[in-house]
């Protein structure tokens, strides 16, 4: 489609075709309300906001309110069953699980979401970018994508845990080095397609430069896919962790997140000990899982909004 050169006609033109078909402008509210009525109608998606809420508030303002010491040990404490001084009992250290899996929460929550806020903010970029530019800017940076892709995630994750000194820094690298390549390729996709619609030749017909359109154009035409996509990254993030800590890659103690107490406690579950094990996997499970089903539900609102465009 040919552009103009008048401002006027070319501003039009832009309007029109922003616009969705029928000629009738929806209002924003009106479709983000419509999204949060079919997020809302998912009851499993309802569930995991509660229980991803549940978590956040168990791990950050429990331990305000269910005071413990997570750093001195005390071996007179060490395996204790559960009782009302201690409700899930202690570990090897003396600790109280609890107050533990409080602690350990905290790390994993803060790694998984971090991780996840930056691989999929720079996986946005990279996709946008070498999209909208194309040509030989393109085939470089997606070689580096396919690159990375082409080596095994936890081959890459134990080379960079064991190369970096363990910390919640560190973790949120790692984890984020290895998951943006996802979102990168998704983003370059619909840049490829987005670069080409008539707006995009208007707004570029009426002298906007490549940055502006990355910008004010592109991504946020891609946010509401990076949207979903951060949510399952981040139950992916969370995993990745406990994985890795698991391993015994993750944070030295006294620092604590449920991976590594996963892991400990599982050299004692022949022992019966079962406190030290069924606590920290069923956290891992709950958040998970809360995250996926509302990832889904995500998804579902975000097809709504691109029907209603």
């Amino acid at each position: 489609m040919a552009t103009t050169r008048d401002p006027l006609a070319t501003r039009a033109l832009v309007e029109r075709t922003a616009a969705p078909e029928g000629g009738e402008a929806v209002a924003s509210r009106g479709i983000w309300r419509v999204i949060l009525d079919v997020f809302l109608q998912n009851r499993l998606a309802v569930v995991g906001v509660g229980i991803v809420v549940f978590f956040l508030l168990f791990c950050f303002v429990g331990p305000l309110i269910y005071r413990t010491t997570q750093v001195v040990t005390n071996l007179t404490l060490i395996h204790l069953a559960p009782s009302s001084q201690h409700l899930l009992g202690t570990d090897a250290d003396g600790y109280d699980e609890l107050g533990r899996l409080m602690v350990g929460g905290q790390t994993s929550l803060e790694v998984g979401l971090a991780a996840a806020v930056v691989a999929t903010l720079w996986g946005t970029l990279w996709g946008a970018v070498a999209g909208f530019v194309g040509g030989a800017v393109d085939a470089v940076m997606m070689r580096i994508v396919d690159s990375v892709l082409a080596i095994p995630p936890i081959f890459l994750l134990l080379f960079l845990a064991t190369a970096f000194t363990p910390s919640v820094s560190m973790l949120i690298f790692v984890v984020a080095f290895v998951s943006w390549v996802i979102p990168a390729r998704l983003v370059r996709g619909e840049s490829l397609s987005l670069r080409s619609r008539d707006f995009i030749l208007a707004v570029r017909g009426m002298g906007s430069r490549d940055r502006r359109l990355v910008l004010r154009h592109i991504l946020p035409n891609a946010v509401g896919p990076m949207i979903v996509y951060a949510t399952f990254a981040v139950a992916d993030a969370i995993l990745l962790v406990a994985a890795l800590s698991f391993l015994g890659l993750g944070i030295p103690p006294p620092a604590a997140n449920w991976g590594e107490m996963l892991s400990n406690g599982l050299n004692y579950i022949a022992d019966g000990w079962w406190w030290l094990v069924y606590p920290a996997g069923l956290c891992i499970v709950l958040v998970v899982v809360a995250f996926n089903f509302i990832g889904d539900a995500l998804r579902d609102a975000v097809e709504v909004r691109l029907q209603r465009r």
